[in-house]
């Protein structure tokens, strides 16, 4: 394999050796925040929920945040290869007109546009995500609290500072500014332990449906908080990448289905978003013991437009050229198609020696 690179905690390296990997093997998903780097795995999105996922009939738990929660979602719609191409689409080609001495859109902006593209895509469609036969959704969110309850001009930065330094010295202790409030559809129970950070487990419902996956990707200064979401806690929700930025959670599995299949952007599984510059947090844990996580290899990942992944500073960089930065995120999720062939021919005949340690 040159573009796909597979890793597996101790239990699932296990696994592998004795069973291979078949789709019947698989009793969790997770799809990480990261913004546009997510592109890059819609190819792989499209074989797994399209191709290999209805060769068994087992019920999975799919868990998102942010982009993942989006990802995720829409892999529980009916035609979900087709869906999923169209978010890749959209999601390309989102552009916001700045306004006259602006630099950047504003968070209203970006959110009301948003808000708009979630009713266009799920509007009427609801009913297929929440009574799924096989996928249960679980979207996770970041709820505020005290100088982070309310979104404002002033209290939310500092909020935001306090955060920062108490996450420094503990993760957990972020809990007293930032909760997880995670949800999941059809009532069903969290496929993780949640004594890890304080959490909340709601019932994502038809009302409160479009603003918990608003809310999941409602990155602090890039859009607003998202306010009082119906049937649960008052105040202002973000991002679910603040808490939870790659899922590192510590994941419940069955013995007929022990595997935790992670599609994601890099080999590092970083816990929240706050964590980005703690190489230490960065590490494996035994949360990712059952876990076979696909990424791309990083040599690959040069051969891409501008020798990188897709993301948010390409915004910045192509500004009002929309179809430059078009045209390389476009190139670069074609290229992508190879992580998902790969995958498919590894399955296939699962070599073990193709495997490396989480």
């Amino acid at each position: 394999m040159k573009a796909l690179k597979l890793f597996a905690g101790p239990k699932a390296f296990e696994h592998i050796q004795r069973n291979g990997l078949r789709a019947e093997h698989i009793g969790v998903i997770p799809g990480a925040a990261g913004g546009p780097k997510g592109l890059i795995l819609g190819p792989l999105d499209r074989f797994i929920f399209g191709e290999w996922l209805p060769q068994s009939d087992q019920p999975l738990d799919l868990v998102g945040a942010s982009i993942g929660a989006w990802r995720m979602a829409t892999a529980c719609l009916n035609d979900s290869v087709h869906s999923l191409k169209k978010l890749e689409h959209d999601y390309i080609h989102q552009h916001y007109d700045v306004q006259p001495g602006q630099k950047r859109p504003s968070a209203k902006q970006v959110s009301d546009a948003f808000g708009a593209s979630l009713q266009s895509f799920y509007g009427g469609r609801m009913e297929e995500v929440l009574n799924h036969p096989r996928y249960r959704l679980h979207v996770v969110t970041s709820h505020g609290k005290y100088l982070l309850n309310r979104e404002h001009r002033v209290w939310t930065p500092l909020g935001y500072a306090v955060a920062y330094l108490t996450n420094l010295v503990s993760r957990p202790a972020m809990g007293a500014w930032l909760e997880r409030i995670v949800f999941s559809a059809s009532h069903a129970k969290l496929p993780f332990n949640t004594q890890d950070f304080k959490t909340q487990h709601l019932a994502l419902t038809a009302s409160n449906f479009m603003p918990a996956i608003q809310a999941s990707c409602s990155i602090p200064f890039v859009l607003q908080a998202v306010h009082d979401i119906p049937n649960a806690p008052t105040g202002a929700y973000w991002d679910g990448g603040i808490t939870d930025y790659h899922l590192h959670l510590n994941y419940h599995t069955t013995s007929t289905s022990p595997i935790v299949l992670y599609p994601h952007f890099q080999k590092a599984v970083v816990p929240g978003w706050l964590d980005k510059a703690l190489k230490w947090r960065h590490a494996s844990t035994p949360f990712l013991e059952n876990v076979v996580l696909l990424a791309p290899n990083p040599e690959w990942v040069k051969s891409l437009p501008n020798g990188k992944l897709p993301d948010r500073s390409d915004f910045v960089t192509y500004g009002h050229n929309l179809s430059a930065r078009v045209k390389v995120w476009s190139d670069a999720v074609s290229a992508s198609q190879q992580l998902a062939d790969e995958f498919a021919l590894w399955l296939d005949e699962p070599d073990i020696a193709l495997v490396e340690k989480l």
